[in-house]
This record gives C-alpha cells, sequence and structure tokens, in this order.
C-alpha cells in the first residue's frame, strides 16, 4: 500500500478514494498519511464493500443479507471511520461464482444502506455492470455507480434526474488481459472480460453525449497500478481531452464533495498543483505519458515529487 500510494503521488494524483481494501488496513494507511508517517495522495476510504452472501469478491468483503444486517453493517463502517460506503449491486469481473449481469441486493436493501450512510452525512458508491443492476442502485439514491459498462439510455435520465456519477474504469479492462494472470488473478476471470472494454467505451460514448456527470477512476488491482494513467487514453479518444482532464480535476472533486478544495486553482483552495513541459490541451498525449512531462507536483502547496534532470 505504501509502495503504490508513492506511485500515485509521483503519477500527479494528490487525492483519491479507496474502497476495496481488507479488515481495517484503509483505515490504519490514511491515518498514517494524515499524521505524515508516509508520503502519498490525501484519501477518501471506505473500508469493506458490503456484499450479500455469496456475493461479488464476498471472500474480501463485509457480508449482509436483509436490511437489518445492511444497517449494522453500515453502522459498524462508519464507526471504524467510514467516508463514504461501497456496495456491490451486481456480479463482477473478478470473482468467479458471479456472473457479470446479475443483481445483488434488493431495493429495500440498497434503501437501507443510504438511509443509514445519509444518517451519517455520507453516500453510497455502488459496483454495478447492466442498466438493470444500474437503475436499481440510482433510483434507491446511490450517489456514484462504478464501471456501468452495460448502461443504457434510460440509466443516463436517472444519473441526471439523481444528479449521480458515473465513474468508467476502463484502464483495468485494458491491463487485465494482458497482466491478469501475473498479478494472480484466476483464469476464468480473465475470460470473463469478454467485450467488456468495448462496451465500457460505448457506454462512455453514451453517458457523455447524454450530459451525464462523469469521474475519473480506474479499479486496477495489485501490480496493475502502472496503468492508471492509460485511463486518459482510453478516454480521449471518445470525450475528448478536455473533458477527460475534468473528469480528473473538478468533476471528481464534485464527486468527493471537495468541489473549492481540490481540482480547482482558486484562491483557499488545498493548491495542488501539476507543473508539465507542455500543453495537454495542445498535445493530448500528455496525460498518458504525464511522469515523463512532470516538472513537479505540488500538495497542499507544499512540493511532493521534482523530477530530477
Amino acid at each position: 500500500g505504501v509502495h503504490n500510494l508513492r506511485q500515485h503521488l509521483d503519477a500527479g494524483i494528490t487525492t483519491l478514494r479507496e474502497h476495496g481494501a481488507r479488515n481495517k488496513v484503509g483505515f490504519i494507511i490514511k491515518e498514517a498519511l494524515s499524521r505524515g508517517y508516509i508520503p502519498g495522495p490525501r484519501m477518501q476510504v471506505s473500508g469493506r464493500p458490503i456484499t450479500c452472501s455469496g456475493g461479488h469478491f464476498h471472500m474480501c468483503n463485509e457480508e449482509a443479507d436483509g436490511p437489518d444486517e445492511i444497517r449494522r453493517s453500515v453502522r459498524r463502517l462508519v464507526h471504524e471511520g467510514a467516508d463514504y460506503l461501497k456496495i456491490m449491486a451486481s456480479g463482477g469481473v473478478s470473482s468467479t461464482t458471479d456472473r457479470i449481469d446479475s443483481t445483488q441486493f434488493s431495493v429495500e436493501e440498497l434503501c437501507a444502506a443510504v438511509e443509514e450512510a445519509q444518517a451519517a452525512n455520507i453516500y453510497v458508491m455502488a459496483h454495478a455492470y447492466t442498466a438493470r443492476a444500474i437503475n436499481r442502485a440510482l433510483e434507491s439514491g446511490i450517489r456514484s455507480i462504478e464501471h456501468g459498462n452495460y448502461l443504457d439510455e434510460s440509466s443516463c435520465e436517472l444519473f441526471k434526474s439523481k444528479n449521480a456519477f458515473l465513474v468508467p474504469t476502463l484502464a483495468t479492462y485494458y491491463a487485465m488481459p494482458r497482466e491478469g494472470l501475473a498479478a494472480g488473478l484466476h483464469a476464468s476471470m480473465v475470460e470473463k472480460i469478454g467485450d467488456t472494454l468495448d462496451k465500457g467505451l460505448q457506454a462512455l460514448e453514451l453517458a457523455h453525449r447524454s450530459g451525464v456527470s462523469i469521474a475519473y477512476g480506474t479499479d486496477l488491482l495489485g501490480t496493475m497500478q502502472k496503468w492508471q494513467l492509460h485511463e486518459f487514453a482510453l478516454r480521449r479518444e471518445v470525450v475528448g481531452i478536455g473533458n477527460a482532464l475534468r473528469s480528473a480535476t473538478s468533476d471528481a472533486a464534485e464527486l468527493l464533495c471537495m468541489e473549492g478544495s481540490i481540482g480547482t486553482l482558486t484562491l483557499g483552495a488545498c493548491a495542488d498543483l501539476l507543473v508539465v513541459d507542455q500543453d495537454p490541451l495542445e498535445r493530448p498525449d500528455t496525460l498518458e505519458n504525464l511522469q515523463q512531462h512532470l516538472g513537479y507536483v505540488m500538495m497542499g502547496g507544499k512540493i511532493v515529487f521534482e523530477r530530477k534532470n
């Protein structure tokens, strides 16, 4: 975790959401960051994602069935220090026993998670792939959808009416066929990827054309973190470099409820700054190759990375 945080910082990432850590390691690392014991971006942490019995990635997550168990899980995670919550609203790629097109949790259960989160003044984000799973989550009041590769026009209307965010994670579907086996994933997980990247690009185009709020994310696992900036290369072909850049700055700040503090260069903000040697709007490949062009990274008004010539 410490190694990955240093890599993130050196790649110009000064704020991130962490929503997959086992046990309490995410909270421990966040505390170490806040005390200055280790270098890295500021973090928002969800703690263990909530899944149903036998649900997506159940071996690493907080299992809960029924509204009452959901409420207990949410309250436990809030007590541990969760900044927001993650719930598995569908099956997924990175487990061997559930289908991508399945839904997980009833609407009543999803609503219970949202109600408890709102009581603690935090929000819920959901892992979801299909329009059916996405729409159930949005109708329940969930603030952001991770992945969303198989959304449809009805999903886009719900995103807008609910003021929710889509967080495509295209880089992981690019990296997993190339390095998933070497990273320790089961062969069946890699096979499940199928047309997920192509569908994700189509979903991004539809969401962008429909005016959905879109933020930056990658969902890369373990050693595949090195592909984190390749998300820019995948997105700019669909939405243009300006929109891809906004998804990682001002739009991401709004999702994290930190607008005015990060993702902007204004008086009173955190003074996070990347200095590069060429204009990314004129040279769109700058961002996916950012480490070659970074002069220095400033976070909170302090230089935390400087390129050695």
